[in-house]
């Protein structure tokens, strides 16, 4: 499965042609889509283009991408740089108004297992957000229901390409118990590596603005849907080796 992660926590002064808006997310989406992405995950922006988990904005990017793509998964980040108080954003998700397929939980947040229970409660799939370098994955696997998650997003935190392919693999390692399926990612320099690492393992993958600004060849890249284009060129050619 080919994820695209259409804007992230980053804001226009790093990328001009960051999706924000929910029209402008429902435009890369439609695009990342025919470029052959399965399934999308964005952060919901408020007026000033920082995150959030407010239930309009959230309830205006879901559908707003929903229309554009209709079948396609939608899901949303709880990080808490969008809300620092994990109780605020249990009591965020309480009161969605429209649900996304999933949402992403990040393991080495404080109140973690608080937020994933509410999504639990609506129904809403969880993607297990495991950050190398933290004691995310025992937290997870600690977790009485850890079994219950959509999928683990394995998330490289090194950047430096032999680090990150080193901290995968340890990762990966951690991980082994799990039963759920695995998606592996990287970011900036790493963001590439690490996605050829995960296909070479049949592995879920992702690609966008989120994690990276640049095509393979180092050039930069101009929407979400070249780096799609350039990922499924990458999972052709390890598929086909």
């Amino acid at each position: 499965m080919l994820q695209v992660c259409l804007n992230g926590a980053r804001s226009r002064t790093e990328c001009s042609h960051l999706p924000v808006t929910p029209g402008e997310l429902a435009a890369a989406a439609r695009e990342a889509v025919a470029a052959g992405a399965e399934d999308i995950h964005l952060h919901p922006k408020d007026r000033d283009g920082q995150d959030t988990l407010e239930a309009a904005a959230v309830a205006a990017a879901v559908n707003a991408v929903r229309a554009a793509v209709p079948g396609v998964p939608v899901g949303v980040t709880t990080g808490a740089w969008a809300a620092a108080d994990p109780r605020t954003r249990v009591a965020q998700v309480r009161i969605w108004t429209v649900l996304p397929d999933h949402a992403s939980v990040n393991w080495h947040e404080d109140g973690a297992a608080e937020v994933a229970a509410a999504l639990l409660e609506r129904g809403i799939g969880i993607e297990a957000g495991i950050y190398s370098g933290t004691p995310a994955a025992q937290r997870f696997l600690d977790w009485p229901e850890s079994r219950r998650v959509l999928r683990i997003l394995a998330e490289i935190t090194e950047t430096a390409e032999e680090d990150a392919v080193r901290a995968a693999a340890d990762l990966l390692g951690e991980l082994g118990a799990v039963a759920a399926p695995i998606l592996l990612h990287g970011e900036d320099a790493a963001a590439w590596p690490v996605l050829r690492l995960a296909a070479s393992n049949r592995l879920d993958v992702r690609i966008g603005l989120e994690d990276v600004l640049h095509l393979p060849d180092g050039s930069p890249a101009p929407d979400n849907a070249a780096l799609v284009t350039a990922a499924r060129a990458a999972l052709r050619h390890s598929h086909s080796t």
